[in-house]
């Protein structure tokens, strides 16, 4: 009996263990970037593995991995910390694509498949598929190139319906026939319905739900390439995609929950489209009250605590080197700093934590909603930098606002608020903010980084 087989599947066996590993790792910002090196030693492993037993030609091997490589470590190189969640959305597409392509390989070189593995080869297909026009569709919404708005139109559920129906009727006729001219036609059709549910899918989700719509779409990326696994008989495969999957879907019901809303609700309710933006106390709730950076400055010199909360504008704004130096600054005027972080804060799940990491901020002075917000009234100064409806005091307190019942960050109850924005416009659910007008918040506008390097030039001076 040969000992390759037997080679193999330990090797797999160590491989899924670093995937698990890995994954454990990557729920800490702490362990993070060493999780994602050990599960990136466990894919390199099953891919040597892999090239070994089927003896392929390593040729084409090569060329093709040289050419990735280069094209991503030029893509990781130049992409700006901002523009972090439409690379992911990128890969999350390119994976769905690489999972339909090897369906769509296999089926070509062996057409006469087993029941079971024809329902397979749909599966990855059309996931596959539809992952890949979604990200590019969630890829166009983050990088502004399509409206970040939700697309709706009357008719679309049952447009989205019949799809899924015509889909369904395709993949009987192709998982009964697949070798026959009809199960070919069939296939082919499938792929296409696929790339179209994909786009009409997710132009309904606004920007509003990116965190949620990127993490379900890499949990298709997951479950595509477990499918794929099983049309090539490959274990490891199988054990990645399941892992991805289920991790995408842990994540997203993370996303759903820190927004109290359901997956259906995300994805079919068009939320954050025109008519319901109008909704929900849109209008002038009371009087700001601005400050300019010298008041800022002697509110935070005063302050014994200082809570920063970082949304989407601090991105933009590609303000967190400079909020790292105020933050260094405060400390050496014996102000405690911490960083309070909204699960769904940014475009994407983490794009916070992400953001300050790069910027070199200690990871113990990050700290989560539900940590942050028992002691918020202990905090002297709370500074708001780009964050807007994770911070909007509505979700508790106003029942016919779009986001009532989101769990959000309890701004309000610190002792004095700062936020920092470029103008009173209102965030992605479209709805003003009622902490703009609280009698404790003092509006800081402009752009956060200029706006912070002033701050930074008052402690300095």
């Amino acid at each position: 009996m040969s000992s390759a087989p037997i080679f193999i599947n330990f090797a797999y066996i160590i491989s899924a263990a670093l995937f698990i590993f890995g994954l454990k790792m990557l729920s800490s910002p702490a362990t993070a970037r060493r999780g994602n090196l050990v599960s990136a030693v466990g894919m390199l492993l099953a891919i040597i593995v892999t090239l070994l037993n089927q003896g392929l030609d390593y040729k084409w091997i090569i060329v093709g991995m040289a050419i990735g490589s280069v094209i991503g470590l030029f893509a990781a190189y130049k992409v700006e910390m901002t523009s972090m969640p439409e690379m992911v959305a990128l890969f999350n597409g390119f994976g769905g694509m690489s999972s339909m392509l090897l369906a769509w390989g296999e089926y070509a070189q062996h057409p006469q498949m087993s029941v079971f593995i024809a329902i397979v080869a749909f599966i990855s297909a059309f996931i596959g598929a539809m992952t890949f026009s979604g990200s590019m569709v969630a890829f166009g919404k983050l990088s502004g190139k399509i409206t970040q708005q939700a697309v709706v139109f009357n008719g679309q559920h049952i447009i989205n319906s019949l799809i899924l129906l015509i889909t369904l009727a395709a993949a009987i006729f192709f998982t009964m026939q697949p070798d026959t001219a009809m199960g070919i036609k069939a296939f082919y059709l499938i792929l296409a319905l696929a790339l179209v549910f994909g786009i009409a899918s997710t132009i309904p989700i606004g920007g509003a739900d990116m965190p949620v719509v990127i993490s379900l779409l890499n949990s298709y990326s997951g479950l595509a390439a477990c499918a794929a696994g099983f049309v090539i008989h490959n274990n490891i495969l199988i054990v990645a995609g399941a892992l991805v999957g289920a991790a995408g879907m842990i994540l997203t019901n993370i996303m759903c929950k820190a927004m109290n809303r359901s997956l259906a609700n995300v994805l079919f309710s068009g939320f954050g489209s025109a008519t319901q933006a109008a909704s929900g106390g849109d209008g002038p709730q009371g009087e700001a009250k601005p400050a300019t950076a010298e008041d800022v400055f002697y509110i935070l010199e005063a302050a014994d605590s200082v809570a920063f909360v970082p949304g989407y504008g601090l991105a933009v704004a590609q303000a967190q080197h400079v909020v790292k130096e105020l933050g260094d600054l405060l400390e050496e005027n014996d102000t405690e700093v911490s960083y309070a972080i909204h699960p769904v804060a940014g475009r994407m799940p983490g794009h916070m934590n992400v953001l300050l990491a790069e910027a070199n901020v200690p990871y113990d002075q990050l700290v989560e909603m539900d940590d942050i917000n028992p002691r918020m009234d202990t905090v002297d100064v709370c500074v708001v930098i780009g964050a807007n409806d994770v911070v909007n005091p509505a979700a508790l307190e106003d029942e016919s606002s779009p986001i009532y019942g989101m769990p959000i960050i309890e701004t309000f109850n610190a002792n004095t608020v700062i936020v920092l924005k470029r103008s009173m416009n209102p965030g992605f659910a479209g709805i003003q903010n009622a902490l703009f007008f609280r009698e404790n918040t003092r509006m800081y506008f402009g752009d956060a980084k200029v706006a912070i390097q002033a701050l930074v030039a008052e402690f300095k001076s």
